[in-house]
């Protein structure tokens, strides 16, 4: 794992954001397409902000969504389809080639199959993901499940995900959010051949200890990053504290 802190969130985004068009710059030097994966949460906001402005080809890149809370409108605030979409798809300079939005307001079993099957037949260049304060990887929270090769999972939200949630200002208050969310599982993330993941904030700093200096266990989800071949941890000097 390839650990880099930098002074600001802003200064941690921007370069976060500069290694990930790179790859799909390389991706597409080779082979004519890209493909990626995007997160969300506050997180991403400065690498989104960073990355959107980046020049890329973007009409062969192929992206996908990281998970999605099950039974919100697209209109609510918290919605990820809603934030992918004015937060990076809509302010890009040209249309991406495609993007495939998790919908959480159907049959969620069926939309895991649905984007699933598109995914299991692309090879992703990039994954940009973020990691939670209870050391979740995408919507993965303790104990994860490190095996299932399915692509996409219908997963439960525990207490402090959900609490994690509603501090960052998404909801209301703890009863108005949602107890399960489609996410990407583990070993789908793992297969991207490079990872991207931002993390800023001193309210992370106890979980980006675990995942990059613990040993690799289902309890701390982004942990499993330790073992990938290409990935890049970018922080702030907040999340760093405890390193």
């Amino acid at each position: 794992m390839n650990t880099m802190i930098y002074e600001s969130k802003a200064e941690m985004g921007a370069m976060a954001a500069v290694t990930g068009s790179q790859c799909l710059h390389n991706a597409l030097m080779e082979t004519g397409n890209a493909a990626m994966i995007v997160a969300t949460g506050a997180s991403q906001f400065e690498m989104l902000d960073s990355l959107s402005s980046v020049a890329v080809d973007w009409p062969s890149v192929t992206g996908f969504h990281l998970d999605e809370y099950i039974g919100l409108s697209i209109e609510h605030p918290a919605s990820f389809r809603k934030y992918l979409r004015e937060r990076f798809v809509e302010k890009l300079s040209l249309p991406l080639k495609a993007f495939h939005y998790l919908n959480g307001e159907i049959d969620p079993e069926k939309e895991c199959r649905r984007v699933g099957d598109i995914l299991a037949s692309t090879s992703i260049d990039v994954v940009f993901v973020g990691i939670g304060e209870n050391g979740h990887l995408a919507f993965n929270d303790p104990p994860a499940d490190f095996e299932t090769n399915e692509p996409y999972l219908v997963v439960d939200l525990d207490d402090a995900c959900r609490k994690q949630q509603l501090c960052e200002g998404w909801f209301p208050d703890f009863e108005s959010v949602p107890r399960q969310a489609i996410s990407m599982s583990i070993q789908q993330v793992m297969k991207s051949q490079t990872v991207i993941c931002t993390v800023p904030d001193e309210r992370k700093a106890d979980a980006v200890r675990n995942a990059v200096q613990g040993p690799v266990t289902s309890n701390v989800p982004a942990s499993i990053l330790q073992t990938h071949p290409d990935c890049h941890l970018f922080l702030d000097i907040a999340a760093a504290s405890l390193l």
